[in-house]
């Protein structure tokens, strides 16, 4: 997370800190903060504050559940966002108890939309020669990443998604949309048409359905059959029959599969980074490619504070 980032640890408490930062910012494009609302003000680097040092600066703020409401003191951690926002009852099936994703996807997101705020504010500032404040919450981030089925929750009477019963993967998608079990593994199937699946997996029972209306209507009842189905041969058999034929379907791969696969390797996610201290990590690259070129750093992440003596002196703190 902290790659190829600088360290400079300051007690915002501490009169002379304070003015050491106060000494960065005046040079600062940008500064973020995730404190609880009001704990900036408090520590004298509220938006006016700040701006008062620095009028061009963007400043960017992370809080759980925003800066009003009933809500805003509450911790901003990830799985209890996730428990709020109603996410963890998408995943799973209908009669299992509601499921977080397994990775911190409000700290992702909200990240991921804070730079979006900040690169349109750096592009108003070109003309402007103002800076401006961007606040992002996790509770909002997380809604916008819902917007689908909270859109149909807010013009369909509020009708809640309903999960399937088995295999399920999105609670507003017909079947087959979802991951099955075979003899050695697992596949995932998305849209398609259940009598064409039907022939191509010879499952006779598969190709009573050719009312297209029926593959919502009836998806546990398809997705049974399908289960029962597909567990009689491998992941590898079914794949040769259906992808032949455009069929959206995928083997289920853990990360030791599918670090061997020739697609993966044909990215070059991996990198190695270095710390100062001599420790190498391989790691992910950065995802853009710009002009087709990769985005490398082999620079690791700082100790802290390893950096103090050097921004010391390049901003003139004493």
């Amino acid at each position: 997370i902290n790659r190829n980032k600088k360290s400079f640890v300051a007690d915002l408490k501490d009169q002379v800190d304070q003015e050491k930062v106060k000494g960065i910012l005046a040079n600062a494009d940008v500064m973020i903060n995730n404190f609880r609302p009001g704990v900036m003000e408090k520590l004298g680097f509220g938006y006016e504050e700040v701006k008062k040092i620095n009028p061009a600066i963007i400043y960017a703020e992370i809080s759980g559940y925003g800066h009003e409401g009933p809500w805003r003191n509450r911790p901003g951690q990830d799985l209890l966002l996730q428990s709020v926002a109603g996410l963890t009852y998408l995943s799973g099936n209908r009669d299992e108890s509601p499921t977080p994703m397994g990775v911190a996807v409000a700290d992702i997101y909200a990240g991921t939309h804070l730079v979006q705020g900040i690169l349109a504010a750096l592009y108003q500032r070109n003309y402007s020669g103002l800076g401006i404040k961007i606040s992002v919450s996790l509770l909002e981030s997380l809604l916008d990443f819902e917007f689908e089925v909270l859109t149909s929750f807010y013009n369909d009477g509020h009708e809640l998604p309903l999960r399937s019963l088995v295999n399920n993967a999105h609670a507003f998608v017909a079947a087959p949309y979802g991951i099955y079990e075979t003899s050695d593994g697992f596949i995932a199937l998305a849209m398609s048409s259940i009598k064409v699946l039907g022939q191509l997996l010879g499952c006779d029972r598969l190709t009573y359905y050719d009312d297209a209306s029926q593959w919502f209507a009836k998806r546990d009842e398809i997705k049974l059959i399908l289960s029962d189905h597909l567990i009689t041969n491998t992941s590898r058999f079914w794949l040769d029959q259906l992808e032949p034929a455009d069929i959206w379907c995928a083997e289920v791969l853990d990360y030791d599969g599918l670090v061997k696969k020739d697609g993966y390797k044909s990215l070059e996610m991996e990198q190695v980074v270095k710390t100062s201290g001599g420790i190498e990590i391989r790691t992910t690259r950065c995802p853009i490619r710009i002009d087709g070129e990769l985005i490398l750093s082999g620079i690791g992440a700082p100790s802290l504070g390893e950096h103090n003596h050097s921004l010391e002196k390049k901003f003139w703190i004493n």
